[in-house]
């Protein structure tokens, strides 16, 4: 928990990840941009004069070529800047299956629209990486238990304590030692970096990949929409492709460095696709 923007050198195991091969149905979104040809401007010629006899034009004075009169060609306008294409409306979410609405896969209605919500934004901003809702259910589930099983936060996603977690100093086996990246601006505390909000967010990650998932203008680590969306950011980053279960499985373990920690995001995103709950053998402790 909290330690997904370190890298080591651990390693996933991959029979877990085998085993789980094609759990992620997805649906991808592709926008299309259109661009207007820019104005012809005409261009004027002239044509040569007619040849004189030499003879003459000792004698005369030459006469000035009178051309006829031109309007003036008026710059077309600039094209105002395109307005950033909005972010995707919070939008009703179905009633879940009875499976998923209760009991050991139960999952607040709150959360899940925070996280169909952060995958319709995917779908636009990053169609390649095929986010599906399910993936961040897992680690939801895994991080927070959907915010205490959603007793923690409000209609809107607001959680009603902030959640901060123990700080970083390696006092834990297997934990990171984080220093200070915020100054305590999101974990109040100026020693050492602790992990924020639902998704466990460590500070210096989370500005790095803070999405406004609610369109409220701010991005808060305490906002299940917020959390949801700069969830799904991380995971897509670098190119990552979620219908490839090897590039997913890679990119949980960036989130955080525990193969254990994979192995139970994966098998609570199948149940959340299959209804299915995960077995006990599919759910290693993590350590």
């Amino acid at each position: 928990m909290g330690r997904h923007s370190k890298k080591t050198d651990s390693h996933i195991r991959r029979n877990s990840v085998i085993a789980l091969t094609g759990l992620i149905p997805i649906g991808l979104v592709t926008a299309a941009n259109t661009a207007g040809a820019a104005p012809k401007v005409p261009f004027f010629n002239t044509s040569s004069a007619e040849t004189v006899d030499t003879a003459a034009q000792a004698t005369q004075e030459p006469q000035a070529q009178i051309l006829p009169a031109v309007e003036a060609i008026a710059e077309p306008a600039p094209a105002p800047a395109p307005e950033p294409a909005p972010l995707a409306p919070v939008q009703a979410t179905p009633p879940l299956p009875a499976s998923m609405a209760e009991g050991a896969l139960g999952i607040p209605s709150v959360s899940v629209a925070a996280y169909q919500n952060a995958e319709r934004i995917l779908a636009v901003e990053k169609p390649n990486c095929n986010m599906h809702w399910t993936l961040l259910a897992g680690i939801g589930r895994v991080e927070s238990g959907h915010a205490n099983d959603g007793k923690d936060a409000d209609a809107n996603g607001n959680l009603y304590k902030p959640v901060i977690g123990l700080p970083l100093n390696g006092s834990l086996p297997g934990q990171a030692v984080i220093m200070d990246t915020d100054g305590g601006a999101l974990d109040g505390d100026t020693v050492y970096d602790r992990a924020v909000g639902p998704m466990q967010f460590i500070p210096s990650t989370w500005n790095q990949y803070a999405g406004d998932g609610n369109g409220d203008g701010i991005a808060d680590p305490q906002n299940l929409f917020d959390s949801a969306l700069t969830t799904g950011k991380y995971l897509c980053d670098g190119g990552l492709n979620m219908q490839d279960v090897t590039q997913v499985a890679s990119a949980i373990h960036r989130y955080n460095n525990s193969a254990a920690y994979v192995a139970n995001v994966l098998a609570w995103s199948l149940g959340y696709s299959t209804g299915i709950v995960p077995a006990a053998s599919d759910l290693p402790r993590i350590h």
